[in-house]
This record gives C-alpha cells, structure tokens and sequence, in this order.
C-alpha cells in the first residue's frame, strides 16, 4: 500500500497575488537627425557687422578711407589754355636772332663742326613755330575717385607722389610730380576761383610739396618761350 508524502504549505505567501514579472531594461531614446529642410527651417541668427561692412567709405588696400564721388564731394571741371600765350615784342626777335648768329659764328671758328650749327638751326626753326602756334583751349575735370582729365586723357592719382602749386604772375598752376624717376610731370594751369576745391581734391589723394620754379623754368619764363 502506497504511502502519500505529505504537502507542506507556507501560509505565509499568498497565493492570490500574482507574480510581478521582472522589470525589462528600458533602451534610452536615442536623438534623431533632424533633417537639412527642418534646419532650413529654423530660425537663423543674423551675423553681427564686421568693421568692413559697417557704414564707412570705402577701403583702401592700405586700410585708408578712399573718398567717393557724392553730392558733397562732386568732381569739378574748367577750361584753360594749355599754357600761358605771352606776345613777342620785335625786340625780343632781334635779340633772338642775334643769340642764333652768334652761336653758329662760334662753331664756324672755334668748334668747326657743321652738326652743331644745323642743330642750333633747327632748334631756332622750331622755337619760331612754337611761339607762334597759338596756345589751345583744353577742358580739364578733376574727379575725386578718377583722377585728372586732360582733355579725353586720364591721369591717375597712383601715377604721382606729390602735387604743388605754382604762381607764376597772375597765373595758377597745379604740378603733378610722377612716381618714375624719368617721366615728365603735369602742369595744369586754372582759374583763381576754383583753386580751393581744386586742392581739396588732390588732397585727399597727395600729398602737398611746396614747389619753387628752377632755373630753367626761371630761364624760359624770362625769354617769354
């Protein structure tokens, strides 16, 4: 006869109440891209001015404000002759004529050289036509941003180191002075009344030398050339 293994109970655990399953690691959200058209979308912060776009004048390569044409500072124009027209008395022919002679006569005793009495010929010649040929009527403009027009020829500020003025009489004239060692400067005579401006404007580009005539300027404006 088979024996029956008795059944222990804990009264103490409840049967009735269910068993509370094991609480599963929950994974973390994890950030999605947000994408390029949503970027487009949001709101972006405007940059701030840089010292180069602020209002200024504009820059120089050199950091130097570079003026600009405006109703403040508007371009000036004027005519004038391209040089001072100065008539010849019959006194002044003589003398020339006897300055001319007289140098042909030292080559045909002393220097014996027929090259330089042509050349001495030559030159009278050409002197003859220039003083004669009456001066022309030029336009000139000076623009603050441009430079110095001649005519339908233009000057550049960056072409000169210095400018001057020179009074020769009753006459005004301003000297451009080119950076090349070699090149010829410009003179450009003016009216008094729009001398003012006319310095304003080179100012703001050149420097200003005080400038005195040599001797060979003090030379042709004495034979009146």
């Amino acid at each position: 006869m088979a024996t029956e293994t008795p059944q222990t109970q804990n009264y103490w655990q409840q049967d009735d109440v269910p068993e509370t399953p094991a609480a599963s690691p929950v994974a973390a959200p994890t950030a999605s891209p947000v994408p390029d058209t949503a970027a487009s979308q949001l709101p972006m912060a405007e940059p701030s001015a840089s010292p180069d776009e602020t209002n200024t004048p504009d820059q120089t390569p050199e950091g130097l404000p570079q003026p600009v044409e405006s109703p403040d500072n508007p371009p000036i124009t004027w005519t004038a002759q391209e040089y001072v027209h100065l008539d010849k008395s019959p006194v002044w022919f003589i003398l020339f004529a006897i300055i001319v002679l007289g140098l042909v006569a030292v080559d045909v005793f002393f220097l014996k050289s027929w090259t330089f009495s042509a050349l001495v010929i030559v030159m009278a010649i050409a002197v003859i036509i220039y003083i004669r040929r009456p001066p022309r009527m030029l336009t000139y403009a000076l623009s603050p941003l441009q430079g110095l027009y001649v005519g339908e020829k233009l000057y550049t500020f960056d072409e000169f180191k210095a400018f001057g003025l020179i009074q020769d009489g009753d006459h005004y004239s301003i000297m451009l002075i080119p950076r090349k060692r070699f090149a010829a400067g410009v003179s450009v005579y003016f009216p008094e009344d729009a001398g003012e401006r006319i310095v304003d404007i080179l100012g703001q580009q050149l420097p200003m030398e005080n400038l005195k005539l040599d001797v060979v300027d003090i030379i042709v404006r004495k034979l009146r050339l």
